[in-house]
């Protein structure tokens, strides 16, 4: 598999579900070979393609007027000095049935209020702040600067463009994945469906993709839109979409496109010609799942396209997340319902001796048969899209993933009624580490990411860093260096209690058992007073109260530390740090110099000093 020729492709889903006409003739203006161009000149007949002030060029502008039917320009309009300028010329070099396709970032996008930062200043919240902080001298050395889409929409206004379509585009333009018309809206949880990416993930602080229900529903997500991509014409004629799901990710042989169509048609598209037979599996797919009694949304397989009906019906996971705030009996009924139909979807095969234990064996396990691919119409499920089986397969795998899908990101969902519930209801407790293995395994392989794993890391955030950003801003300077940075100093001859026994504890003794010596553990969960870890008693926390404050320090190995904090407040202890495990903390060695700076006591270098010379 060529990783690097995946990553090439990626910013080509920004267009490559757009309609060109194979007679076409294209311009793409941009500064920087891109995969875009190459797109072009797959999909019409004649491209050229040219800089961003080349275009604006009078002999070039006199050379091709009205010559084009199409003019490409992505991440460009915002790197020229007078944009105004550059829409205004560009209409003239198109054609009376020509299209002007635009893409620009949104400086109020959402991921620069999750602490993205500014691609021409490289810092946080410039463009939030429409880069007032900005000095007059050093705005002459910017490469460019992001717009709103209120100032978008001015810019066409003023460049003749009054005929535009919006599309928002999530999470960006380099690596699109959702796009919508403007006219339309996610009827999906999009903390399922979104993978955000950031130019600068290490300073992010927010999980964007759990905020977009909120914000959808405040009537703010075309404004906060990361990305647009406007399609701007001369005879007010628009392509006829109002949704596109894109999936570059897969690699050319699995890389779709799905598009909701204003006609009231869902296309699913295989992009390039190399996966284009997943599409009549899709079709069989559907055939053998109403043949075992499912009922599944009826596509039509035609011309490398496969089409169904658009339902205006809810999808069944929004029903269910619903569903348990009001009434708990009816979801755990709907719970038990759907499993059924995940055990009905194929023939049951006998399992050999190295399955034994992993429950009822389906002849093709369909791993995408879960609520987010389901309507719910009227008290019927409607399932859709069901790409991918696999043969000889456990059922359970497949109800697991549906259960983590229903409950994923709901916080309160596991508070009403925990997962836990159905794990062991149906049996999972037993092999949950192989369910939990074969769901990962699913996205793992569709979405390449061992192979992407390198390039995912340089732009999706770390949960750990999110946690420990979090935490930098709930604290002042002064309280976050005393709490999470300065756990080891002052600490000479007092006893180091650690509270909490699990994972973040065998983390800290695994990094300091050897330069520390620490007093004891405590824990809140009597079933472990009297035991050890590695060689430390774990105890009760009431001990702390028995150890004057001056002779102790207390460090929390906790994530979710927050109750702790409040326990110790409430017993009068205000003394404590946090253990970060994203932090680097000093050596003991280089702790106990803060200590003895802190105190006046810093030991003299030499004992004894020697004068050369002196006597002579």
């Amino acid at each position: 598999m060529d990783v690097d020729k995946i990553i090439w492709d990626m910013p080509q889903g920004l267009l490559n579900w757009y309609d060109f006409s194979t007679e076409g003739k294209a311009l793409c203006i941009e500064d920087e070979a891109s995969s875009i161009k190459e797109l072009l000149q797959e999909k019409c007949k004649e491209v050229i393609c040219i800089g961003g002030i080349a275009s604006l060029d009078e002999v070039f502008l006199s050379q091709f007027k009205e010559a084009f039917d199409y003019i490409v320009a992505i991440g460009m309009a915002e790197r020229l000095t007078d944009p105004v300028h550059a829409l205004s010329v560009w209409k003239g070099l198109l054609k009376r049935e020509g299209r002007l396709l635009l893409g620009m970032d949104n400086r109020l996008g959402l991921r620069y209020f999750c602490g993205d930062r500014d691609p021409f200043t490289d810092r946080n919240f410039d463009g939030i702040e429409n880069y007032r902080r900005v000095l007059k001298e050093d705005r002459k050395n910017l490469r460019g600067r992001n717009y709103s889409k209120e100032e978008i929409c001015n810019m066409l206004d003023l460049s003749g463009w009054a005929e535009r379509k919006f599309y928002s585009v999530l999470p960006n333009l380099e690596y699109p994945q959702l796009i919508y018309s403007e006219d339309y809206l996610p009827e999906e949880e999009l903390a399922i469906r979104l993978f955000p990416m950031y130019r600068n993930p290490d300073s992010v602080f927010l999980e964007e993709e759990f905020l977009y229900t909120d914000i959808i529903k405040n009537g703010m997500f075309h404004t906060m839109a990361n990305s647009f991509l406007v399609e701007c014409t001369k005879d007010n004629t628009y392509e006829n979409v109002k949704h596109v799901t894109v999936s570059m990710d897969r690699g050319r042989e699995n890389a779709m496109v799905t598009i909701i169509r204003d006609n009231h048609i869902v296309e699913k598209r295989a992009l390039y010609e190399v996966g284009r037979d997943k599409l009549q599996k899709l079709k069989e797919n559907e055939e053998d799942l109403r043949a075992h009694g499912l009922n599944v949304l009826e596509g039509k397989y035609e011309r490398n396209s496969y089409c169904t009906p658009y339902m205006d019906r809810e999808i069944l996971m929004v029903y269910l997340r619903r569903l348990i705030k009001k009434d708990l009996k009816k979801f755990i009924e709907e719970i038990d319902r759907f499993r059924d139909f995940i055990l009905q979807s194929s023939d049951h095969i006998s399992a050999g001796e190295e399955l034994e234990g992993m429950g009822i064996m389906l002849k093709r396990g369909y791993l995408d048969l879960v609520p987010l691919n389901c309507f719910y119409d009227n008290g019927k499920y409607v399932f859709y899209d069901q790409e991918f089986y696999e043969e000889n397969y456990p059922a359970n795998a497949i109800i697991f993933r549906a259960i983590e899908i229903i409950y994923m990101g709901d916080l309160e969902m596991d508070s009403i009624l925990p997962r836990e519930y159905f794990w062991k209801k149906y049996g999972l407790e037993a092999q949950l580490e192989t369910w939990r293995r074969m769901a990962s395994e699913f996205t793992t392989k569709l979405r390449n990411q061992r192979e992407l794993r390198s390039f995912n890391e340089r732009f999706q955030r770390n949960m750990e860093i999110i946690h420990t950003n979090r935490q930098r801003i709930n604290y002042s300077a002064s309280e976050y260096q005393r709490i999470f940075v300065d756990l080891f100093r002052n600490t000479e001859n007092k006893k180091i209690i650690l509270f909490g026994s699990g994972n973040f504890t065998k983390r800290f003794l695994a990094q300091f058992k050897k330069q520390y010596e620490i007093y004891a553990i405590v824990d809140n969960d009597s079933s472990k007073w009297g035991t050890q870890i590695e060689g430390i008693d774990i105890l009760s926390p009431k001990i702390i109260e028995t150890i004057p404050e001056e002779e102790r320090r207390i460090i929390i190995c906790i994530k979710n530390y927050v109750a702790i904090v409040h326990q110790l407040q409430e017993m009068g202890v205000n003394n404590y740090c946090i253990y970060d495990i994203n932090a680097e903390y000093p050596r003991k060695q280089d702790a106990l110099k803060a200590t003895l700076k802190d105190t006046g006591s810093m030991p003299k270098k030499y004992h004894t000093g020697y004068i050369a010379g002196v006597f002579d």
